[in-house]
C-alpha cells in the first residue's frame, strides 16, 4: 500500500506503507539507536509522535513478546528507511509488519530518511502527518499543519495506569537474563540470574513508566508500590514509603502543574527522591526551575553525558523533548551532569536534601549501561538519609 508523510512546512515524502491501514498525526522525531525498536514503539514517552529511525535497515529481528516497555506501542507512526523482509532471530515472535498491523499503528519505508533528519535538525521538530490510507498530498498537508502540537499538552494522563498496583510480588519478571551454554542447558527464554530480598519500600509514580525501570529497582532491592501520575503526597505518604521515584514519561513537563505540587510537598517531608527523564523535569519544577522546549530534542542510545563532580563521561540513552532550565534552578539545587552536545542540563541534586535526578535513561533498554549504578546510589540516599544531599547523585 501507498504510503504518506507530509510536514507543516509543506514538506512531502512518499513511501511504501506498512503496518496498520491508518493515519496519525504527530511530532516528527528521529532516533539515533541502530537497535532497540521494539523498546522505542513501546515507549510510552512517544505517545503523540511519529518516530524516524536514522539507522537504514529495521525489522531484521523481529519482535518478541518479553522485551516490551509496556503494555503496546505508543508512537503515532513509525518511519523507516527499509524495512527488513526476512525476521532472523530466535527469540522473535512476530514481524515488525505484523506487531504493527496487530497494533493499529501506520509505518512508512522507502523514505529518504537523512533528508527528513537533516530537516528536522535545521529547522527544529516538526508536525506531521503519517497515513497509509490513500491521502492526497494537500489532505497530508493540511493535516499537519492544523495538528496542535505537544506544548502544553497533558499526554501523561493517557498512558498512566489507573490504578495502583505493587510490581511484580512474584519475582517472575524483573530478574536479568543470564547467559546459558552447553547442549543440555537450561532454556535461554527463562534463564535469569538470581533476585536479592527487596527489603526497601518505595513508591513510584507512573507518568508513563517504562518497564524496565521498574526491573532495574527491584534487581537493587526496591519493593516498588506504583502509583498512578494524578496520586496526591498524602496518598504517597500513606504508604509509608522508605523514598519516592518519578518515572519518564511524554508531553509537555509544564503541563503537569499537579504532578509539582505533589513532588514539591514529598520533597519538603523530607523523603529521599530519584527522578529520571520526565520525572527530572517535575522535579525541577517542584525545586523552583523551569523547563523548555528544545528545538529537536535528543533521542538515541550514544548521548555522551558528563558528570560534574567526578569529571567522567557517561554514554547515554535518551528520550525527550524538553528541559530544565538551568539559569531558573535556585541557589540550594545543583546541575552536576550536562549534555556535552549542547550543555543542557542533564543531572541536578539538591545540596541538603537526598534529592536527586537525570533527564537520561539509566535503566536503558535500548542502550548502555554505564548509568545503572544511580539505582544504587537511590537505595545509598535512602539507607543512610543522615548524611544529607552533599553526595546524593554522585559517583560513590
Amino acid at each position: 500500500m501507498n504510503g504518506i508523510l507530509a510536514l507543516e512546512d509543506g514538506s512531502v515524502f512518499h513511501g511504501v506503507g506498512f503496518g496498520a491501514r491508518a493515519s496519525a498525526c504527530g511530532e516528527v522525531c528521529f532516533n539515533t539507536s541502530m537497535t532497540g525498536y521494539q523498546e522505542i514503539l513501546t515507549d510510552p514517552s512517544y505517545k503523540g509522535q511519529i518516530v524516524t529511525m536514522t539507522y537504514p535497515l529495521i525489522g531484521n529481528y523481529g519482535v518478541n513478546r518479553q522485551d516490551v516497555e509496556s503494555w503496546r506501542p505508543h508512537v503515532s507512526g513509525f518511519v523507516v528507511h527499509e524495512l527488513s523482509p526476512v525476521v532472523s532471530n530466535w527469540r522473535a515472535d512476530a514481524s515488525l509488519q505484523e506487531y504493527l498491523e496487530q497494533n493499529g499503528v501506520p509505518g512508512l519505508q522507502g523514505i529518504d530518511t537523512r533528508a527528513l533528519t537533516k530537516k528536522l535538525r535545521v529547522r527544529g521538530a516538526l508536525n506531521g502527518f503519517i497515513s497509509t490510507e490513500g491521502a492526497s498530498e494537500a489532505e497530508a498537508v493540511d493535516r499537519a499543519k492544523t495538528w496542535p502540537g505537544l506544548v502544553g499538552v497533558d499526554y501523561v494522563k493517557e498512558v498512566t495506569h489507573r490504578e495502583a498496583f505493587a510490581w511484580d510480588e512474584k519475582d517472575e519478571q524483573s530478574a536479568s537474563f543470564r547467559l546459558v551454554q552447553g547442549l543440555n542447558a537450561e532454556d535461554p527464554r527463562t534463564a535469569r540470574d538470581p533476585l536479592p530480598p527487596a527489603d526497601i519500600p518505595i513508591v513510584a509514580y507512573d507518568f508513563g513508566m517504562k518497564y524496565n525501570i521498574l526491573r532495574r529497582l527491584r534487581q537493587h532491592g526496591f519493593k516498588t508500590h506504583v502509583v498512578p501520575a494524578g496520586a496526591s503526597a498524602s496518598e504517597v505518604l500513606a504508604h509509608k514509603p522508605a523514598g519516592v521515584f518519578l518515572s519518564n514519561g511524554p508531553g509537555d513537563p509544564a503541563a503537569l502543574g499537579y504532578a509539582v505540587r505533589a513532588v514539591r510537598e514529598l520533597v519538603q517531608a523530607g523523603l529521599p527522591v530519584f527522578g529520571i527523564c520526565l520525572g527530572h523535569q517535575i522535579l525541577g519544577q517542584a525545586l523552583g526551575g523551569r523547563t523548555f522546549k528544545l528545538k529537536f530534542g535528543h533521542r538515541g542510545a550514544n548521548h555522551p553525558v558528563k558528570d560534574l563532580d567526578s569529571g567522567r563521561v557517561e554514554i547515554t540513552s535518551q528520550n525527550h523533548g524538553f528541559a530544565v532550565d538551568a539559569a531558573s534552578l535556585p541557589s540550594d539545587v545543583q546541575v552536576n551532569r550536562i549534555n556535552l552536545n549542547d550543555q543542557t542540563v542533564e543531572g541536578l541534586r539538591h545540596k541538603t536534601k537526598p534529592v536527586f535526578s537525570v533527564q537520561y535513561h539509566p535503566e536503558a533498554s535500548p542502550g548502555p549501561h554505564d548509568s545503572t549504578v544511580l539505582f544504587r546510589e537511590f537505595r545509598e540516599a535512602i539507607a543512610r538519609p543522615g548524611r544529607g544531599g552533599g553526595g546524593v547523585g554522585t559517583k560513590v
